[in-house]
Parts: C-alpha cells; structure tokens; sequence
C-alpha cells in the first residue's frame, strides 16, 4: 500500500511540475503616421494635419488586438487683405474624409481680427486616414462659398 502511495504521490509532483504557469508575452507593433494635406481657392487656403498611431499586439496563442490613436488640426487662411472681411459676420468651414467629418461656425459682431482660422480634435480606436486621401473642405463666409480638395504634399 506504501508503494502504491509512493507512486501516486511521485506522479501528482511530476504531473504538477509539468503544467507551469507562464505569461503571454506579446510581440508589438507600432506604425506612426503624420500626413499634410494642402490645397487652396480663390480666395482660400488650408492645411490639414493629420498624427496617428497603430499598435498591434499579437499574444503567445497568435491573438492580435488593434488600437489606434490620433488627432488632427485643420487652418483656413484667408488670402486676401484683413480690411476684405470687415463685413464678414459669419464664417462656416468644413471637412469631409473618408472617415470623418466636421464643420465650425463663427460668427462675428464685430470685425475679425486675424485672417487665419483653425479647428481639431482626435479620436482613439478609429479608422486610420490613409496617406491618399483627399480632404474635401467648404468655405462659407456671408453669402460666399468656395469648395476644394486637400491633397497630401509628400505624394
């Protein structure tokens, strides 16, 4: 009975030393993107500033996550002199990607004191701008509207 005892006993360490508890480790991957996207009108022109960054993690048992951060920053300037938007009252501009969209609107009870106007944000877990992609923006100011396209100026 001791020896049967003794052996059970012997295969529960051996069975017990066999399973070892071990933690995941993970391989990552980190893809930065930083894109200006730039175009102008007539009386307009813009910039569009895109960071972004993806991290892929993929685990011993071959289970990958994704997370992405970014954030942008969009500038209208104006090209004209500072007097022509003395009357301007209300100004809208917009975009539009792929992605996302957004518009601001100003408005202006007394006369605009700089001919540059910026809007931004960012988002986390979102879709990632591609480095092709055309940015379509609207300007509207009073009873004008001007539209065009930003394109990314390293392609």
């Amino acid at each position: 009975m001791k020896k049967i005892l003794t052996v059970l006993f012997i295969m529960m360490v051996l069975t017990a030393c066999s399973f070892s508890t071990s933690k995941d480790t993970q391989s990552e991957t980190r893809t930065e993107h930083n894109y200006q996207f730039i175009g102008d009108s007539e009386h307009w022109e813009a910039e569009y500033s895109y960071e972004a960054t993806e991290i892929w993690k993929e685990n011993d048992r071959k289970q990958t996550a994704h997370s992405s951060k970014d954030s942008y920053e969009l500038v209208f300037k104006y090209k004209g002199s500072l007097e022509e938007l003395s009357s301007m009252k209300n100004l809208e501009y917009s975009y539009e990607t792929t992605n996302e969209s957004g518009s601001t609107i100003e408005q202006f009870p007394e006369p605009p004191s700089e001919k540059v106007f910026r809007t931004g944000g960012g988002s986390e877990g979102g879709a990632i701008l591609g480095e092709g992609e055309v940015v379509k923006v609207t300007v509207k100011w009073d009873d004008k509207e001007e539209s065009f396209e930003l394109h990314n100026k390293a392609k």
